[in-house]
Protein backbone atom coordinates (compact mmCIF):
# COMPACT_ATOMS: atom_id res chain seq x y z
CA UNK A 1 0.00 0.00 0.00
CA UNK A 2 1.14 3.59 -0.74
CA UNK A 3 2.33 4.81 2.69
CA UNK A 4 0.37 8.04 2.15
CA UNK A 5 -2.87 6.46 0.97
CA UNK A 6 -5.54 6.62 3.62
CA UNK A 7 -6.29 3.08 4.81
CA UNK A 8 -9.88 1.88 5.39
CA UNK A 9 -9.62 2.39 9.16
CA UNK A 10 -8.65 6.07 8.90
CA UNK A 11 -5.69 8.25 7.96
CA UNK A 12 -2.20 6.77 8.09
CA UNK A 13 0.35 8.16 10.53
CA UNK A 14 3.26 9.88 8.80
CA UNK A 15 6.55 8.95 10.46
CA UNK A 16 8.89 11.95 10.36
CA UNK A 17 12.04 9.85 10.62
CA UNK A 18 15.44 10.09 8.95
CA UNK A 19 14.20 8.56 5.69
CA UNK A 20 11.35 11.09 5.53
CA UNK A 21 13.64 14.02 6.30
CA UNK A 22 16.12 13.03 3.58
CA UNK A 23 13.30 13.19 1.02
CA UNK A 24 11.18 15.84 2.71
CA UNK A 25 10.14 18.08 -0.23
CA UNK A 26 8.81 15.14 -2.27
CA UNK A 27 7.15 13.53 0.76
CA UNK A 28 5.41 16.75 1.76
CA UNK A 29 4.26 17.30 -1.83
CA UNK A 30 2.53 13.92 -1.75
CA UNK A 31 0.94 14.75 1.60
CA UNK A 32 -0.38 18.09 0.28
CA UNK A 33 -2.17 16.19 -2.48
CA UNK A 34 -4.04 14.23 0.19
CA UNK A 35 -4.90 17.11 2.50
CA UNK A 36 -3.52 20.01 4.58
CA UNK A 37 -3.13 18.14 7.91
CA UNK A 38 -2.07 14.59 8.81
CA UNK A 39 -1.43 12.40 11.88
CA UNK A 40 2.31 12.15 12.49
CA UNK A 41 4.98 10.58 14.67
CA UNK A 42 7.68 13.17 15.47
CA UNK A 43 10.00 10.81 17.32
CA UNK A 44 9.51 7.32 18.75
CA UNK A 45 6.61 7.48 21.19
CA UNK A 46 5.55 11.07 20.43
CA UNK A 47 2.65 11.53 18.01
CA UNK A 48 0.37 14.35 16.97
CA UNK A 49 -0.44 16.20 13.76
CA UNK A 50 1.58 17.93 11.04
CA UNK A 51 0.12 20.77 8.97
CA UNK A 52 1.43 20.83 5.39
CA UNK A 53 -0.83 23.38 3.63
CA UNK A 54 0.11 27.07 3.58
CA UNK A 55 -3.24 28.59 4.52
CA UNK A 56 -3.86 26.13 7.34
CA UNK A 57 -0.27 26.62 8.51
CA UNK A 58 -0.86 30.36 8.95
CA UNK A 59 -4.09 29.63 10.78
CA UNK A 60 -2.42 27.08 13.08
CA UNK A 61 0.46 29.42 13.97
CA UNK A 62 -2.02 32.05 15.20
CA UNK A 63 -4.74 29.77 16.60
CA UNK A 64 -5.77 31.01 20.07
CA UNK A 65 -6.00 27.46 21.49
CA UNK A 66 -2.73 26.10 20.03
CA UNK A 67 -0.25 27.27 22.61
CA UNK A 68 3.30 26.75 23.88
CA UNK A 69 2.12 25.70 27.34
CA UNK A 70 3.03 22.01 27.39
CA UNK A 71 1.14 21.14 30.58
CA UNK A 72 -1.79 19.40 28.80
CA UNK A 73 0.70 17.15 26.96
CA UNK A 74 3.12 16.62 29.86
CA UNK A 75 2.50 12.89 30.27
CA UNK A 76 2.98 12.16 26.56
CA UNK A 77 6.15 14.29 26.39
CA UNK A 78 7.65 12.65 29.48
CA UNK A 79 6.84 9.16 28.22
CA UNK A 80 8.63 9.94 24.93
CA UNK A 81 11.66 11.43 26.71
CA UNK A 82 11.09 14.83 25.08
CA UNK A 83 12.84 17.61 27.04
CA UNK A 84 13.22 20.61 24.72
CA UNK A 85 10.26 22.45 26.32
CA UNK A 86 11.71 22.17 29.83
CA UNK A 87 13.79 24.85 31.58
CA UNK A 88 17.32 24.03 32.75
CA UNK A 89 17.58 20.80 30.74
CA UNK A 90 15.97 21.87 27.46
CA UNK A 91 15.17 25.16 25.73
CA UNK A 92 12.45 26.31 28.12
CA UNK A 93 12.37 29.55 30.15
CA UNK A 94 12.54 31.71 26.99
CA UNK A 95 10.07 33.39 24.67
CA UNK A 96 9.90 30.58 22.08
CA UNK A 97 8.37 28.32 24.73
CA UNK A 98 6.04 30.94 26.27
CA UNK A 99 2.58 32.34 25.55
CA UNK A 100 1.37 35.92 26.06
CA UNK A 101 1.61 37.76 28.38
CA UNK A 102 4.84 35.99 29.41
CA UNK A 103 5.97 35.81 25.79
CA UNK A 104 5.34 39.55 25.38
CA UNK A 105 7.46 40.34 28.44
CA UNK A 106 10.32 38.01 27.43
CA UNK A 107 10.40 39.17 23.81
CA UNK A 108 10.37 42.84 24.80
CA UNK A 109 13.29 42.36 27.15
CA UNK A 110 15.28 40.31 24.62
CA UNK A 111 14.52 42.80 21.82
CA UNK A 112 15.89 45.61 24.00
CA UNK A 113 19.32 43.95 23.70
CA UNK A 114 19.06 42.15 20.34
CA UNK A 115 18.19 45.12 18.14
CA UNK A 116 18.08 45.31 14.31
CA UNK A 117 20.73 48.05 14.58
CA UNK A 118 23.06 45.72 16.48
CA UNK A 119 22.58 43.11 13.74
CA UNK A 120 23.14 45.59 10.89
CA UNK A 121 26.37 46.81 12.48
CA UNK A 122 27.74 43.26 12.14
CA UNK A 123 27.87 43.36 8.31
CA UNK A 124 31.56 44.38 8.03
CA UNK A 125 32.60 41.78 10.60
CA UNK A 126 30.57 39.03 8.85
CA UNK A 127 32.30 39.92 5.58
CA UNK A 128 35.75 39.75 7.20
CA UNK A 129 34.95 36.35 8.72
CA UNK A 130 33.75 35.05 5.33
CA UNK A 131 36.86 36.31 3.53
CA UNK A 132 39.08 34.85 6.26
CA UNK A 133 37.50 31.42 5.83
CA UNK A 134 38.03 31.54 2.05
CA UNK A 135 41.61 32.79 2.50
CA UNK A 136 42.35 29.77 4.72
CA UNK A 137 41.45 27.31 1.94
CA UNK A 138 44.02 25.77 -0.41
CA UNK A 139 43.76 27.31 -3.90
CA UNK A 140 41.82 24.30 -5.18
CA UNK A 141 40.81 20.77 -4.27
CA UNK A 142 37.97 19.02 -2.46
CA UNK A 143 36.46 19.90 0.92
CA UNK A 144 33.32 19.75 3.03
CA UNK A 145 31.68 23.14 2.59
CA UNK A 146 29.70 22.72 5.83
CA UNK A 147 32.84 22.17 7.90
CA UNK A 148 35.01 24.70 6.10
CA UNK A 149 32.57 27.59 5.65
CA UNK A 150 28.89 27.17 6.54
CA UNK A 151 29.32 26.09 10.17
CA UNK A 152 32.24 28.25 11.35
CA UNK A 153 30.83 31.49 9.93
CA UNK A 154 27.56 31.72 11.93
CA UNK A 155 29.19 30.05 14.94
CA UNK A 156 31.81 32.79 15.04
CA UNK A 157 29.21 35.51 14.47
CA UNK A 158 26.87 34.43 17.27
CA UNK A 159 29.75 33.64 19.64
CA UNK A 160 31.29 37.07 19.12
CA UNK A 161 27.87 38.73 19.33
CA UNK A 162 27.21 37.12 22.70
CA UNK A 163 30.78 37.58 23.91
CA UNK A 164 31.80 33.93 24.10
CA UNK A 165 35.62 33.66 24.45
CA UNK A 166 37.42 32.24 21.42
CA UNK A 167 38.62 29.24 23.43
CA UNK A 168 35.00 28.00 23.63
CA UNK A 169 34.06 28.53 19.95
CA UNK A 170 34.66 24.95 18.77
CA UNK A 171 32.71 23.36 21.65
CA UNK A 172 30.05 26.02 21.25
CA UNK A 173 29.59 25.07 17.60
CA UNK A 174 29.53 21.31 18.30
CA UNK A 175 27.00 21.57 21.13
CA UNK A 176 24.74 23.92 19.16
CA UNK A 177 24.51 21.40 16.32
CA UNK A 178 23.47 18.56 18.66
CA UNK A 179 20.99 20.58 20.72
CA UNK A 180 18.23 20.32 18.10
CA UNK A 181 18.78 16.66 17.18
CA UNK A 182 16.75 14.69 19.76
CA UNK A 183 17.64 11.28 18.28
CA UNK A 184 21.36 11.91 18.69
CA UNK A 185 23.07 10.32 21.75
CA UNK A 186 24.81 13.65 22.27
CA UNK A 187 21.56 15.65 22.44
CA UNK A 188 21.09 15.89 26.22
CA UNK A 189 24.80 16.21 27.07
CA UNK A 190 25.06 19.06 24.56
CA UNK A 191 22.12 20.89 26.12
CA UNK A 192 23.62 20.43 29.60
CA UNK A 193 27.02 21.69 28.42
CA UNK A 194 25.49 24.78 26.82
CA UNK A 195 23.48 25.54 29.96
CA UNK A 196 26.63 25.27 32.06
CA UNK A 197 28.78 27.40 29.76
CA UNK A 198 26.18 30.16 29.43
CA UNK A 199 25.47 30.26 33.18
CA UNK A 200 29.21 30.70 33.80
CA UNK A 201 29.41 33.42 31.15
CA UNK A 202 26.43 35.27 32.64
CA UNK A 203 28.23 35.37 36.00
CA UNK A 204 31.42 36.60 34.30
CA UNK A 205 29.58 39.34 32.35
CA UNK A 206 27.90 40.53 35.54
CA UNK A 207 31.29 40.90 37.23
CA UNK A 208 32.88 42.55 34.21
CA UNK A 209 30.41 43.79 31.55
CA UNK A 210 31.64 44.15 27.98
CA UNK A 211 30.22 45.48 24.73
CA UNK A 212 28.38 42.30 23.77
CA UNK A 213 24.86 40.93 23.66
CA UNK A 214 25.17 38.77 26.78
CA UNK A 215 26.30 41.79 28.84
CA UNK A 216 23.34 43.73 27.41
CA UNK A 217 20.95 40.93 28.43
CA UNK A 218 22.47 40.89 31.92
CA UNK A 219 21.96 44.66 32.10
CA UNK A 220 18.32 44.30 31.05
CA UNK A 221 17.83 41.48 33.57
CA UNK A 222 19.27 43.57 36.42
CA UNK A 223 17.72 46.92 35.46
CA UNK A 224 14.12 46.33 34.36
CA UNK A 225 11.24 46.17 36.86
CA UNK A 226 9.74 43.09 35.16
CA UNK A 227 13.20 41.76 34.55
CA UNK A 228 14.33 38.37 33.37
CA UNK A 229 14.88 35.73 36.01
CA UNK A 230 18.32 34.12 36.00
CA UNK A 231 16.81 31.01 34.42
CA UNK A 232 15.11 33.12 31.74
CA UNK A 233 18.36 34.96 31.05
CA UNK A 234 20.28 31.73 30.43
CA UNK A 235 17.32 30.30 28.47
CA UNK A 236 17.16 33.37 26.23
CA UNK A 237 20.89 33.21 25.55
CA UNK A 238 20.60 29.49 24.78
CA UNK A 239 17.74 30.09 22.37
CA UNK A 240 19.76 32.77 20.54
CA UNK A 241 22.76 30.42 20.33
CA UNK A 242 20.91 27.38 19.01
CA UNK A 243 18.53 29.23 16.69
CA UNK A 244 21.19 31.66 15.49
CA UNK A 245 23.69 28.93 14.66
CA UNK A 246 21.87 25.90 13.25
CA UNK A 247 19.34 27.78 11.14
CA UNK A 248 22.03 29.83 9.38
CA UNK A 249 24.40 26.86 8.86
CA UNK A 250 21.65 25.05 7.02
CA UNK A 251 20.27 28.10 5.23
CA UNK A 252 23.72 28.39 3.64
CA UNK A 253 24.00 24.65 2.94
CA UNK A 254 20.53 24.34 1.44
CA UNK A 255 21.11 27.44 -0.70
CA UNK A 256 24.45 26.15 -1.98
CA UNK A 257 23.02 22.72 -2.75
CA UNK A 258 20.09 24.29 -4.58
CA UNK A 259 22.51 26.32 -6.74
CA UNK A 260 24.68 23.27 -7.45
CA UNK A 261 21.52 21.43 -8.54
CA UNK A 262 20.56 24.38 -10.78
CA UNK A 263 23.73 25.61 -12.50
CA UNK A 264 21.73 28.10 -14.60
CA UNK A 265 20.62 29.83 -11.39
CA UNK A 266 24.18 29.72 -10.05
CA UNK A 267 25.48 31.43 -13.21
CA UNK A 268 22.72 34.01 -13.03
CA UNK A 269 23.48 34.86 -9.40
CA UNK A 270 27.23 35.09 -10.04
CA UNK A 271 26.58 37.55 -12.85
CA UNK A 272 23.97 39.54 -10.94
CA UNK A 273 24.93 39.61 -7.24
CA UNK A 274 22.44 42.42 -6.68
CA UNK A 275 19.78 39.68 -6.81
CA UNK A 276 21.09 38.11 -3.58
CA UNK A 277 18.65 39.67 -1.06
CA UNK A 278 15.68 38.40 -3.08
CA UNK A 279 17.44 35.12 -3.81
CA UNK A 280 17.86 34.48 -0.08
CA UNK A 281 14.08 34.78 0.29
CA UNK A 282 13.74 32.24 -2.52
CA UNK A 283 16.18 29.88 -0.80
CA UNK A 284 14.14 30.22 2.40
CA UNK A 285 11.00 29.35 0.46
CA UNK A 286 12.50 26.60 -1.69
CA UNK A 287 14.17 24.54 1.06
CA UNK A 288 13.98 26.29 4.43
CA UNK A 289 16.50 25.20 7.09
CA UNK A 290 13.78 25.01 9.75
CA UNK A 291 11.77 22.15 8.34
CA UNK A 292 8.97 22.38 10.86
CA UNK A 293 7.89 24.59 13.72
CA UNK A 294 8.42 23.88 17.37
CA UNK A 295 5.52 22.09 19.06
CA UNK A 296 2.14 23.66 19.73
CA UNK A 297 -0.18 22.07 22.29
CA UNK A 298 -3.98 22.08 22.21
CA UNK A 299 -5.24 23.92 25.28
CA UNK A 300 -8.74 22.55 24.63
CA UNK A 301 -10.57 20.24 22.25
CA UNK A 302 -10.56 21.92 18.84
CA UNK A 303 -10.97 21.34 15.11
CA UNK A 304 -8.38 22.33 12.52
CA UNK A 305 -8.77 21.69 8.82
CA UNK A 306 -11.68 19.36 9.53
CA UNK A 307 -9.60 17.27 11.95
CA UNK A 308 -10.56 16.90 15.62
CA UNK A 309 -7.60 17.54 17.94
CA UNK A 310 -8.15 16.74 21.61
CA UNK A 311 -6.83 18.80 24.52
CA UNK A 312 -3.16 17.97 24.96
CA UNK A 313 -2.70 17.11 21.27
CA UNK A 314 0.70 18.00 19.82
CA UNK A 315 0.83 19.87 16.51
CA UNK A 316 3.65 21.12 14.29
CA UNK A 317 3.66 23.11 11.06
CA UNK A 318 5.80 21.91 8.14
CA UNK A 319 7.34 25.25 7.21
CA UNK A 320 9.23 23.76 4.25
CA UNK A 321 5.95 22.44 2.85
CA UNK A 322 4.10 25.73 3.34
CA UNK A 323 6.63 27.51 1.12
CA UNK A 324 5.75 25.17 -1.75
CA UNK A 325 2.02 25.71 -1.23
CA UNK A 326 1.96 29.51 -0.93
CA UNK A 327 0.80 31.59 -3.92
CA UNK A 328 3.93 32.84 -5.73
CA UNK A 329 4.97 35.27 -8.42
CA UNK A 330 7.65 34.34 -10.94
CA UNK A 331 7.99 30.74 -12.10
CA UNK A 332 4.67 28.97 -12.23
CA UNK A 333 6.11 25.83 -10.62
CA UNK A 334 6.48 26.06 -6.81
CA UNK A 335 9.11 23.29 -6.89
CA UNK A 336 11.29 25.36 -9.24
CA UNK A 337 14.17 27.48 -7.94
CA UNK A 338 13.89 31.03 -9.31
CA UNK A 339 16.42 33.50 -7.87
CA UNK A 340 14.65 36.31 -9.73
CA UNK A 341 11.30 35.53 -8.09
CA UNK A 342 9.84 38.78 -6.72
CA UNK A 343 8.70 38.71 -3.10
CA UNK A 344 8.99 34.95 -2.51
CA UNK A 345 6.34 34.02 0.06
CA UNK A 346 7.30 31.64 2.86
CA UNK A 347 6.90 30.90 6.56
CA UNK A 348 10.58 30.12 7.18
CA UNK A 349 10.73 32.52 10.12
CA UNK A 350 7.32 31.57 11.46
CA UNK A 351 4.19 33.69 11.67
CA UNK A 352 2.42 35.58 14.41
CA UNK A 353 3.85 36.41 17.83
CA UNK A 354 6.62 33.83 17.50
CA UNK A 355 8.04 35.28 14.27
CA UNK A 356 11.81 34.90 14.56
CA UNK A 357 13.52 37.77 16.39
CA UNK A 358 16.81 36.92 14.66
CA UNK A 359 15.44 37.00 11.09
CA UNK A 360 17.31 40.22 10.12
CA UNK A 361 20.63 38.71 11.26
CA UNK A 362 20.02 35.41 9.44
CA UNK A 363 19.18 37.26 6.22
CA UNK A 364 22.24 39.47 6.56
CA UNK A 365 24.60 36.54 7.20
CA UNK A 366 23.23 34.63 4.21
CA UNK A 367 23.51 37.57 1.80
CA UNK A 368 27.04 38.48 2.88
CA UNK A 369 28.33 34.88 3.07
CA UNK A 370 26.92 33.86 -0.32
CA UNK A 371 28.18 37.05 -1.97
CA UNK A 372 31.71 36.37 -0.71
CA UNK A 373 31.58 32.67 -1.62
CA UNK A 374 30.29 33.23 -5.16
CA UNK A 375 32.75 36.04 -5.86
CA UNK A 376 35.80 34.29 -4.39
CA UNK A 377 35.13 30.73 -5.57
CA UNK A 378 34.53 30.84 -9.34
CA UNK A 379 34.48 27.05 -9.72
CA UNK A 380 32.26 24.95 -7.45
CA UNK A 381 30.63 21.56 -8.00
CA UNK A 382 29.49 18.54 -6.02
CA UNK A 383 32.28 16.05 -5.39
CA UNK A 384 29.93 13.12 -4.70
CA UNK A 385 26.69 11.83 -6.22
CA UNK A 386 23.78 13.82 -4.83
CA UNK A 387 22.03 10.65 -3.63
CA UNK A 388 24.98 9.89 -1.32
CA UNK A 389 24.54 13.06 0.75
CA UNK A 390 23.60 12.45 4.40
CA UNK A 391 20.83 14.58 5.88
CA UNK A 392 20.17 15.56 9.48
CA UNK A 393 18.04 12.65 10.67
CA UNK A 394 15.93 14.04 13.52
CA UNK A 395 14.49 17.25 14.90
CA UNK A 396 13.16 20.39 13.26
CA UNK A 397 16.27 21.37 11.27
CA UNK A 398 16.67 20.40 7.60
CA UNK A 399 20.10 20.24 6.00
CA UNK A 400 22.98 18.04 4.93
CA UNK A 401 25.51 16.87 7.50
CA UNK A 402 28.29 17.52 5.00
CA UNK A 403 28.52 19.03 1.53
CA UNK A 404 31.59 17.65 -0.31
CA UNK A 405 32.58 19.91 -3.20
CA UNK A 406 35.36 20.39 -5.72
CA UNK A 407 36.39 24.02 -6.00
CA UNK A 408 38.86 26.60 -7.18
CA UNK A 409 39.16 29.88 -5.36
CA UNK A 410 40.76 33.13 -6.48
Amino acid sequence: MDPYQEPPGGPATVVLDAAFKADAPARYARLRELGPIHPAEFQPGLTGWVVVGHDLARAALTHPALLKDAAPAADALDAAGFVLHRPSVGLGAQMLEADPPEHTRLRRLAAAAFTPRRSAELAPRIERIAHGLIDALPPSGELDLVEAFNAPLPATVIAELLGVPAAHHRDFRHWSALALRPASPGHRPALAALHGLLADLVAAKRRRPQDDLLSALVSVRDREADRLTEEELVGTALMLVVAGHESTVNLLGNAELALLRHPDQLRLLRGRPELLPGAVEEFLRHDTPVERSTNRYAAEDLELGGVAIPRGGVLVVALVSAGHDAPQQGSGCPAALDVTRPDARHLAFGHGVHHCLGAPLARLEAVVALRVLLSRVPELELAVPEESLDWIGSGIIRGVLSLPVRYRRD
